[in-house]
């Protein structure tokens, strides 16, 4: 057996494998490109009437989110635009669960609460992460396949590279007119559709192995000269004498934060969970990513800064390397070049799910042809 044979059985039969896979995780991928555009015209109560007087502090906004959730943990209050409401956002590991209060930030009026764990695109997110799967069983599926879809999209390269200038010819773009056989529509749609993907493709099965496996974002970042930590811990406040405590602490961090970052596009606070918790805090300048986001920690007896060795620090001190594992979601999501690259991971999944039809059509073609 030749090398470029045993590289079509290799492509063959992973692409067998894991097509089904493949093709649920691009097509998830296509329905929640436009996720956040969609809920924001859907979802009304996301929004205020802005108003020319200040926020209300987070102290207020814990008292009223508490009093709609008594017996659910407060993890944190998010702060966004001027005629946005307010999210104070209830979350649990054990019990699982994940609540967003949104509230008029004027007002103090509950908008509505809603749970993050139900809804279309909470069930579209299920299918790209778990494929509706148990999460531990379902998360390692999806890793594992998106791992051998980057061999597949390799050895598809291999396969695809033209031998010679004609070959060539039919490699690049469709020539439909000179053919009208359907089995030779269906190799070039695999063959050509595959290459012009080729190299999004790997980015996102990059981008997605991140979260797939540690063990791949520990080499990743490593390879790209990263240093620090990426395991999030917050640093340790360490209780004092009473009559030196700084009073409502949380209140206070969020006015510094506002008038450092005037101009920010959210701002988020954490209520202390110990006695020994820090107040992280944090506040995102990008438009529509998340990858410009200082992370700050505040000693909760003193309001001292502290400082950490993760990557989840402030931007300033946050090394290329750092900046291109904080962009993660923004280049899988194509959110890294604003609406016209989430437009373009639209297309691109689109096409991805395609190729798993188009090859399982050439060889069941193959397979039945053999066999008449």
């Amino acid at each position: 057996m030749t090398i470029k044979k045993a590289i079509l059985k290799i492509h063959l039969w992973l692409g067998l494998a894991t097509g089904i896979i493949v093709f649920i995780v691009a097509i998830t991928g296509c329905l929640y490109a436009f996720q956040e555009e969609i809920q924001n015209v859907t979802e009304t109560y996301r929004f205020v009437e802005k108003q020319d007087k200040p926020f209300l502090l987070p102290s207020k906004i814990e008292t009223i989110a508490k009093n709609e959730l008594p017996n659910k943990h407060l993890h944190a209050i998010q702060y966004r635009k001027p005629n946005q409401s307010v999210e104070a956002i209830f979350y649990s590991n054990d019990p699982l669960y994940y609540d967003i209060c949104y509230i008029n930030p004027y007002t103090g009026k509950v908008q509505r609460t809603v749970n993050e764990f139900s809804g279309f695109f909470r069930f579209i997110l299920d299918g790209h992460f778990y494929l509706w799967l148990p999460h531990e069983i379902g998360q390692t599926i999806i890793a594992s396949s998106t791992l051998l879809f980057v061999f597949i999209l390799i050895s598809g390269f291999i396969l695809w590279y033209p031998k010679n200038k004609k070959a060539a010819k039919q490699r690049f773009w469709f020539r439909w007119k000179e053919t009208t056989k359907w089995k030779r529509k269906n190799y070039d749609l695999h063959n050509i559709t595959g290459f012009y993907v080729l190299s999004i493709a790997l980015i996102f099965a990059i981008t997605g192995l991140v979260w797939g496996f540690p063990w791949f974002a520990y080499c990743y970042y490593t390879v790209i000269g990263g240093e620090k930590s990426l395991v999030y811990e917050e640093p340790t406040s360490f209780k004092i004498k009473n009559n030196d405590l700084v009073i409502n602490p949380l209140d206070k961090v969020w006015l510094q934060m506002q008038k450092e970052y005037p101009n920010a596009n959210a701002i988020e606070v954490h209520p202390v969970e110990t006695d020994s918790s820090t107040i992280a805090a944090n506040a995102n300048i990008g438009n529509g990513t998340y990858w410009k986001t200082d992370y700050r920690y505040f000693d909760q007896y003193t309001l001292e800064e502290k400082n950490v060795e993760h990557i989840y620090g402030k931007l300033n001190n946050a090394t290329t390397s750092d900046k291109i594992i904080r962009m993660n979601y923004d280049i899988h999501t194509g959110a890294i070049i604003g609406l016209p690259g989430k437009i373009l991971a639209f297309l691109i999944s689109l096409l991805i799910a395609s190729l798993p039809i188009s090859g399982f059509l050439i060889w069941w073609g193959k397979t039945f042809k053999s066999q008449k």
